[in-house]
């Protein structure tokens, strides 16, 4: 478990990034901090692992400050995966992954077979192990960046906006690759995005924040979309358009639901009816 208590964080030229931050991050969930640019995310997110020390309050895993003990300790022994993977270009592949397990002083036939081990885990062919970053594509790159975060099998795994420079398609297939690898893994994920679709696709628990790290809003998906909690909230998840302003339209073949500008999201299965087949919406 992750607790904020009471942090700040004010940087030299006098910004207030975070002003006055509580709250607990529960084990074995995906935590997803998400606001618009400036609002704090990253900064709470790098607080963790003591990338940014907080000017006031404590930050602890399971009882006991990140303040506490040696910095370079903390960060191996937690994953990280940042925007644009942050792959060493001099390295392979393989190095990359194996990067951390190094560090902890792994012998490198043995971190090698991890990494290995970890290619598999995030659906990369075993033929990338000696190609370098720059080989790669950005959907790829961004692959092995989250092989890299979990190769020395840290519980708690940050992600600062992980997909945010690849293209749509594939950002959505790494969204599909991370919601499966955490159902397999059952790791502490952290995950900041400005997107409140990714949001909700991959956060058990959802945060949305304001300036300086305001917590507008807490909760699951759909507590979060049932009842937002203002008119900021309402307009941020866009609740009275698109996907989520959904109404029920009566068709030959059927009743479906619509978004708000009439497109089809789905077919309404009612309570008498079989189940849906694949592909249906329930």
């Amino acid at each position: 478990m992750i607790e904020f208590r009471s942090v700040t964080k004010t940087f030299p030229d006098g910004t207030h990034a975070v002003e006055d931050f509580s709250l607990v991050l529960p084990s074995r969930q995906t935590t997803v901090f998400v606001g618009s640019s400036g609002c704090g995310k990253t900064t709470l997110l790098r607080m963790i692992n003591r990338m940014v020390e907080p000017t006031s309050g404590e930050v602890e895993i399971d009882g006991e400050s990140v303040l506490g003990g040696d910095p370079v300790a903390l960060r191996r022994r937690i994953g990280y995966v940042m925007q644009n993977s942050g792959l060493m270009p001099h390295f392979t592949v393989l190095d990359n992954v194996a990067t951390v397990l190094r560090l902890t002083g792994v012998a490198r036939r043995e971190a090698h077979e991890r990494a290995r081990e970890m290619l598999t885990t995030v659906g990369l062919d075993q033929s990338l192990a000696d190609r370098y970053p720059s080989q790669l594509s950005g959907g790829q790159q961004q692959r092995v960046g989250v092989a890299r975060g979990l190769a020395a099998d840290p519980n708690i795994l940050l992600m600062d906006e992980p997909f945010g420079a690849v293209d749509p398609i594939v950002r959505a297939d790494l969204q599909r690759e991370l919601a499966r690898l955490q159902d397999e893994l059952d790791k502490t994920v952290v995950f900041v995005t400005h997107d409140i679709d990714e949001a909700f696709l991959l956060g058990d628990q959802v945060v949305i924040l304001d300036r300086g790290a305001r917590i507008v809003q807490v909760g699951s998906p759909s507590e979060i979309i049932e009842n937002p909690a203002d008119e900021f909230v309402e307009a941020f998840i866009g609740a009275e358009r698109g996907r989520r302003a959904l109404q029920v339209k009566q068709t030959p073949h059927g009743t479906v639901v619509v978004d708000s500008e009439g497109r089809t999201q789905g077919r309404l299965v009612n309570a008498e009816s079989p189940d849906p087949k694949p592909g249906e919406a329930a």
